[in-house]
């Protein structure tokens, strides 16, 4: 069989989407499933695709995917971990699903392999969970799915929303804990200690070292605007209380790690069911909360991934720019999106700043006959960055 490096499908940019999930290795985006509005329905992203972002040249690919393909799906949770792409839960055709599935990122095939656990019984099927990735375990929290009645044993990590008799299911959020090993191909699910966040879905989550960090969400009653950790090691929850004035709740945003003690909150909708572009800094030893400015802020953006990339930029792509549950109901409405908004939240090294001012300014400035004197690796780089298309 052909590799499917050797037959990529070159496009001017992917589908727009929102729901889809997003990992980065080296300098590329990788984007799986999600789905898009069109005039009569929504309608689930081709899963036999996966869509390749080269963050240097700015230029998309897409390949099609083998192996033990996973269904259309949206709200699936993902995690990049020793250069493999593992999604769990989503939604299908069919509901909520409880399936884990694995794709290696680097090896240019692209197949899929369905994982089956040698241990463990998995999370009952949900979507719109959060993860963190620590050692080789993938640890997941939360989200909206459903369970057998006779399995819900606990009102407080479990808040029904809906059940049907004759089938014996109730529909709600959770807030329960669940370790995928990715070495041993094993579930567990851990005796926390302290006091768990409420129940909730739609959710922000990041790792910070050993500590797993989750802001805001939705739940039965509200739209939070809390921030708790666990520690990964001790399986401790903790609320952090911060000494400062908050994000709005708000649910459908992101959370990225940018170093080693702040994390980044991005967009979501509010409790006015209002889409949001503003972004806060979360220092996690000062336990305060600063407005970003950055210059997106008329763009924005729920349901969306956002990634770290190289120099602590976030990578925020696709969403959806308008109240979810409205988009395909009036003409006016934005919709989805298929575009990639980068954030800076640290300073550029120099190496970075030579590169992009020589690429933009070689032509003006009439220095072209002397780009053979750089170092070969800032030529290379410029290089590249010269052939992006605009």
């Amino acid at each position: 069989m052909d590799s499917a490096v050797e037959n990529p499908c070159e496009e001017a940019a992917t589908p727009h989407r929102s729901g889809h999930t997003a990992a980065v290795e080296g300098n590329t985006l990788f984007v799986w499933g999600g789905y898009m509005s069109t005039a009569d329905n929504e309608v689930f992203l081709p899963n036999d695709e996966i869509w390749l972002y080269d963050l240097k040249s700015a230029e998309w690919e897409m390949y099609r995917m083998s192996g033990e393909v996973p269904p259309p799906m949206s709200g699936v949770c993902g995690s990049a971990l020793g250069g493999c792409l593992y999604i769990f839960g989503g939604c299908d055709d069919n509901g909520q699903t409880n399936e884990l599935y694995c794709v290696n990122l680097l090896d240019g095939n692209y197949s899929w392999r369905k994982v089956r656990a040698e241990t463990g019984t998995p999370p009952s099927p949900r979507d719109k969970l959060c993860c963190w990735v620590f050692n080789n375990w993938v640890t997941y929290f939360g989200g909206y799915g459903h369970k057998k009645l006779d399995d819900v044993w606990d009102d407080n990590s479990f808040n029904m929303d809906t059940a049907s008799l004759e089938l014996d299911v109730g529909w709600g959020w959770n807030n329960e804990v669940h370790v995928f090993d990715t070495v041993l191909s094993s579930w567990t699910e851990p005796n926390t200690c302290g006091r768990a966040p409420s129940p909730r879905a739609a959710h922000a989550g990041a790792t910070l070292g050993h500590k797993g960090y989750v802001h805001g969400g939705r739940g039965m009653y509200t739209t939070t605007c809390d921030i708790h950790c666990l520690d990964l090691k001790s399986w401790t929850w903790s609320e952090v209380v911060p000494v400062s004035t908050v994000p709005a709740g708000r649910s459908w945003h992101s959370l990225t790690t940018v170093s080693e003690s702040t994390l980044f909150l991005f967009g979501g909708i509010n409790v006015d069911c209002k889409p949001m572009s503003d972004g806060w800094i979360f220092d996690v030893e000062m336990k305060k909360w600063s407005k970003f400015k950055h210059r997106n802020k008329n763009q924005p953006r729920l349901w969306h991934t956002a990634s770290q990339t190289m120099y602590s930029d976030v990578l925020v792509f696709g969403g959806c720019c308008d109240y979810i549950h409205l988009v395909g109901t009036f003409e006016n409405l934005t919709g989805h999106s298929n575009h990639a908004l980068v954030i800076q939240t640290q300073p550029y090294p120099l190496f970075w700043i030579c590169e992009d001012y020589i690429a933009k300014n070689v032509k003006n400035c009439k220095i072209q006959n002397q780009l053979s004197y750089l170092p070969r690796k800032l030529l290379h780089a410029v290089l590249k960055r010269m052939s992006r298309k605009i």
